[in-house]
């Protein structure tokens, strides 16, 4: 199953002070920062921070520490969004397939035109269209996809705004 954690519709949330939004903030900049660095920072004991992170975790409001990777850097030169209309009856099963394909980053059910709305990394063009031929074209259930290159990168965050 997908990420059911993630139902926007039945997650409860976490009462945030202005401390804790303070931590998320330098986290989102520097998520290697160490706890006392942290601390100094936000003007907390160590022990303090350690146990309001902890919580956040817990929580679920901070679900992982990732590592923002240069796809360019990495051997990674083509990057693309799909719109892809599913029957209904397939959705679940459909996004489960894609869920865990490793060219997808992103997976979404969207409102409008297009039923999941993915982003999808590639090394190159023969490696994408492998992907769209032996994966969404010949999945029964895909009724159209729509791909669009992405050219030029001018932001891409990471986590949220708070």
């Amino acid at each position: 199953m997908i990420n059911s954690d993630f139902d926007l519709n039945n997650m409860p949330s976490m009462k945030l002070n202005e401390i804790d939004k303070q931590i998320l903030e330098v986290l989102l900049e520097d998520g290697r920062i160490s706890y006392t660095d942290l601390a100094k920072q936000i003007g907390l004991s160590r022990v303090a921070i350690q146990s309001r992170i902890n919580a956040l975790i817990e929580g679920g409001v901070i679900e992982r520490f990732t590592a923002v990777i240069n796809p360019i850097k990495a051997g990674i030169h083509v990057s693309a969004f799909f719109n892809v209309d599913v029957e209904p009856k397939y959705l679940d099963e459909i996004a489960e397939k894609l869920a865990v394909h490793p060219a997808v980053t992103s997976l979404y059910h969207m409102t409008g035109p297009s039923t999941l709305h993915m982003h999808g990394v590639f090394k190159n063009m023969q490696e994408m269209e492998a992907f769209l031929l032996d994966t969404l074209y010949s999945t029964p259930g895909i009724m159209r996809v729509d791909t669009q290159m992405l050219l030029k990168r001018y932001k891409s965050r990471m986590g949220m705004k708070l």
